[in-house]
């Protein structure tokens, strides 16, 4: 499954690599996500910024919420964090937001690092 995913992966980190570049550590979330959901349209990936994501409990449709940051071509969940440390509660919440879209990969990247190979974690379900 990784190997199907690597090249997209591969060109959404260096998208985000590519905001770090320019704008460093220390804005908003929405700042960094703006830019990357700019830098992915820009290369020409499917993407969709501020995507709603329901929970379905006992057959119920529940919108309590829940958005993705960004969903590049239907496959791949990204969740923009500009943030001290990732935590564990991280982590969970974009392998929840994995469980709950039936995508099989997530990006948690963290934009407020000095160098942004330290922000980034890769989770697959």
């Amino acid at each position: 499954m990784e190997l199907l995913f690597k090249d997209l992966t591969g060109k959404i980190i260096d998208c985000a690599v590519a905001v770090h570049k320019e704008l460093g550590p220390g804005l908003l979330e929405s700042a960094y996500e703006e830019c990357l959901f700019f830098e992915l349209n820009s290369i020409g990936l499917d993407v969709v910024r501020q995507l709603p994501m329901p929970l379905i409990y006992k057959g119920h449709r529940m919108d309590i919420g829940y958005r993705i940051d960004l969903l590049v071509e239907e496959k791949v969940i990204i969740e923009v964090k500009a943030i001290d440390s990732i935590n564990p509660v991280h982590q969970a919440q974009i392998m929840t937001y994995l469980k709950l879209s039936g995508c099989r990969i997530g990006l948690l990247i963290n934009f407020n690092v000095d160098y942004l190979k330290d922000g980034i974690r890769r989770l697959i379900i």
